[in-house]
């Protein structure tokens, strides 16, 4: 008993020296918007509502990670990764809330809400941005950046000795585009960061300021959605500007194989990739409809009508949640397709939310192949498989049933989130569209986020924002491995008879 006590001691010094790790990294990320002072320096007197909490996150992080073991091997198991993860994401949303109350006033729920919002690239906000200083936008703007990278991952790449798996996995970014888990890590942030560069330039060249184009890149390639304007993209009336966001959002929402496959050429991977394939018939069947059964009525050209369909659509699949019109005047149809694209959501391994389009096409083909069994010979087997970046896998029926019951407890907590609106008094069709909206980590509003929501509406939306950004399981698996281990250390620190 006595050597169970020392070995969960130590593997638990291990957990959270790496969490003070992404302490560090999260201090930093609350300090980085004090690095445009100069440009803004009207507003350094907001710099201490920064300062104090980033400060304070990085001591406590050195000072947790100085005691982390230096001497034996640290492969990080999925279960401790996971009570990383959680340890990591509420410290994020708890000490960025703390800028956001001093500065923008906002209550604690209120606070709560948009740095969970902000972290979990989401884009549901609270804030007024027509008032708002500026400091306070980039730093909604940079929560997403990061939040869409990952902690994890912007963790992994500073950090020495053998990490493994455990903590990108728990993260929701199991796939690896190197064998060494933090040289893929740091491929994912080149890749991120050239993109992000990229972005800011094409949108300057397209017609946004300098400010404005950071922030609205930032919030794009994050699939976060946070812009500068309360009409989002639609303040621009650009064809110009929405067609680069486009590319953006898009960039975002795809795999991180797929991607740095195209980049280096091989560029047969968005034909062959299966997400890919689900991507377009998606985009396909949701853009005409949306054209020909809402928008060409609405608007008052085709070029216009067009371009609604096209980028709402976009926007939805992607879960970035930006926005060029309202939906308010929308039938239910342009409802039902919005809604649907939001719960479907992204590519897997990338910065979207959503139930992922890879568990779509994993459960459409082991659909098919159910309905195609009983008219094949006996003793036929039937394989479900699927290409991730440049890679056919073989999925086992352990795989797909474990897709299958994310599906429904996707679905469950949907359906319960939706009804916990319903009991604040907003209509159906509202509530469904708003927490589709926050479990998908997407940011489209029909109007039930705002300042003037009920605590308990903003609690229930951040929950869901929370949940569905982690994926559930990292959660569940990481409190269920605090509750096991403590009772474990609890009875083996009280029993008499321990050696």
């Amino acid at each position: 008993m006595m050597h169970y006590h020392n070995w969960l001691g130590q593997r638990y010094r291990l957990i959270l020296g790496y969490t003070g790790s992404t302490w560090i990294v999260i201090g930093l990320l609350i300090l980085s918007p004090l690095l445009a002072l100069p440009f803004i320096w009207a507003e350094h007197p907001q710099s201490p509502a920064f300062a104090i909490p980033g400060l304070a996150l990085i001591i406590l992080g050195a000072l947790l990670l100085w005691q982390l073991p230096r001497r034996q091997a640290s492969t990080l198991t999925l279960a401790e990764g996971s009570v990383i993860v959680v340890f990591t994401w509420l410290t994020a949303v708890f000490v960025g809330a703390l800028p956001l109350m001093s500065v923008a006033h906002l209550n604690f729920s209120q606070a709560i809400f948009e740095a969970t919002s902000g972290w979990t690239t989401t884009g549901l906000s609270v804030i007024d941005v027509e008032s708002a200083s500026r400091l306070v936008l980039l730093y909604r703007s940079i929560m997403q950046l990061a939040g869409g990278a990952g902690l994890a991952i912007i963790m992994l790449t500073a950090l020495t000795g053998p990490v493994g798996m455990g903590l990108s996995t728990a993260e929701g970014r199991g796939d690896q585009l190197a064998p060494h888990v933090r040289q893929s890590a740091a491929i994912v942030l080149e890749l991120y960061s050239g993109y992000v560069v990229a972005g800011i330039l094409a949108l300057r060249l397209a017609g946004m300021n300098w400010f404005d184009a950071i922030n609205h890149a930032f919030a794009a390639l994050s699939t976060g959605g946070f812009s500068t304007h309360a009409a989002s993209i639609g303040y621009f009336d650009s064809p110009a500007i929405e067609g680069v966001t486009i590319i953006l959002m898009l960039l975002g929402t795809i795999n991180f194989l797929t991607s740095y496959a195209a980049v280096k050429g091989r560029w047969r991977v968005l034909l062959r990739n299966s997400e890919m394939h689900v991507l377009y018939f998606l985009l396909a069947l949701a853009i005409p409809t949306l054209l020909f059964g809402v928008t060409w009525e609405l608007y008052p050209t085709v070029g216009k009508a067009l371009r609604v369909a096209l980028f709402e659509a976009v926007s939805a699949l992607s879960t970035t949640g930006f926005a060029t019109v309202s939906y308010l005047p929308w039938p239910s149809l342009g409802w039902l397709v919005i809604i649907g694209l939001m719960l479907i959501g992204g590519g897997s391994g990338s910065t979207a939310g959503g139930i992922k389009q890879s568990r779509i096409y994993v459960l459409t083909k082991a659909m098919l192949a159910e309905i195609r069994r009983p008219l094949l010979p006996r003793n036929t087997i039937l394989e479900v498989s699927l290409w991730q970046g440049e890679e056919k896998r073989f999925l086992s029926s352990q795989h797909i049933r474990t897709e299958a019951l994310f599906v429904f407890l996707y679905l469950t907590l949907f359906s319960l989130g939706a009804g916990v609106l319903t009991a604040y008094g907003f209509s159906l069709r509202d509530s469904l569209f708003e927490y589709a909206s926050a479990i998908s980590t997407i940011g489209l509003s029909v109007g039930v986020t705002s300042p003037h929501a009920p605590a308990g509406v903003l609690w229930t939306l951040s929950a869901g924002m929370f949940l569905g950004r982690l994926e559930f399981f990292a959660i569940f698996t990481g409190l269920a491995k605090l509750w096991v281990d403590g009772r474990s250390f609890w009875a083996s620190t009280t029993d008499p008879w321990r050696k």
